[in-house]
């Protein structure tokens, strides 16, 4: 297959699940790729190479002696794939060598601007990836959920367009990113829920009890957003608005409303319960965290919020979507 090529090899800065789900489809597709990684997930790639697989049964796999790894960003990059976790995000773009164009598919609302902060020689634009991909064994990494990757326009990345297509993934590009970001947010408001539920992402969509939590968190989202003048983008068939009253639904209603929203396989889940799962940090001040800062400086609150990030933080032990309830009041 013939190396598509711009200015330079993409790096997939943060090889995780969206990096390797992202940078494997674009290797395969011709791309010369370059992970920089974790030891434990370099280790994995070494040793097996990488598995993509999804919910609609496409099944690819990348010899270890394909993969090109790296402990640090290699040189001469065309274009960046900032793919680490938000609290690392600083650090990893004072890695970056000067010039690179970066795009940015983290979590969140303010990851670009952090890593512009933190490196100014840098051109950073944020993007926004809507599907789950999950890390089913190490090295094999499963996309769970439909979307077509968001970025912000520029014209440095538009000569990149066609690799992504190439790659059957398509980007669809924004002059303002701001209000997908938030519509993306109001959805990874499920995330804490689901890391805290134990279980996976349909499983527990078809919980009324979690419902009624993720409901909560984004009614509080939506107020901060009113407050602040922010429409977020619909990434669903209804309204952002509609939301939280959908969820509340009951079951045997909410399935036919929802039928889209639950177009999701059995083995996907948040990135969330991943990280708690292995002991790491996670990314909940980069979602809930934003809520209540966005509510702050416009006069509003979010407890709910707070008050499910500390328990993120705490006592992450699995719960029943009552006992949630119960817990935060709700």
């Amino acid at each position: 297959m013939a190396v598509l090529s711009l200015a330079g090899p993409i790096v997939v800065a943060g090889a995780g699940s969206i990096g390797c789900y992202v940078g494997g489809r674009l290797q395969a597709a011709g791309a010369e790729v370059h992970f920089v990684g974790r030891a434990r997930v370099l280790d994995a790639l070494r040793a097996q190479g990488l598995r993509i697989t999804d919910l609609d049964g496409g099944d690819l796999r990348l010899a270890p002696a394909s993969l090109r790894l790296h402990d640090a960003p290699p040189a001469g990059a065309g274009l960046v794939l900032l793919c680490v976790k938000s609290g690392a995000t600083a650090d990893a773009a004072r890695q970056l060598p000067a010039g690179s164009l970066v795009l940015s598919l983290q979590n969140g609302i303010s990851n670009a601007a952090a890593a512009a902060a933190a490196a100014p020689q840098l051109t950073v634009l944020p993007g926004m990836v809507p599907f789950n991909v999950a890390e089913l064994a190490p090295g094999h990494v499963h996309r769970g959920t439909q979307g077509r990757i968001a970025a912000q326009d520029h014209p440095a990345l538009r000569a990149w367009l066609p690799v992504f297509e190439a790659a059957g993934l398509p980007l669809a590009l924004h002059a303002d990113l701001r209000a997908v970001q938030w519509g993306k947010l109001l959805l990874n408001l499920n995330n804490p829920v689901n890391a805290l539920s134990g279980q996976p992402l349909r499983a527990q969509l078809l919980d009324r009890d979690h419902r009624r939590v993720l409901a909560a968190l984004q009614d509080e989202a939506l107020a901060a957003l009113r407050a602040a003048g922010i429409t977020p983008a619909p990434m669903t068939p209804l309204p952002p608005p509609r939301l939280p009253g959908v969820l509340r639904l009951p079951n045997w209603l909410f399935t036919r409303v929802a039928a889209r929203m639950l177009r999701i396989d059995a083995k996907a889940r948040s990135s969330m319960a991943d990280d708690l799962a292995l002991g790491r940090r996670t990314e909940i001040d980069a979602l809930c965290g934003e809520v209540v800062r966005l509510a702050r400086a416009n006069g509003v609150d979010a407890p709910l919020n707070e008050r499910i990030a500390r328990l993120v933080e705490t006592d992450s032990r699995p719960r029943s979507g009552a006992a949630l309830r119960a817990e935060l009041g709700i």
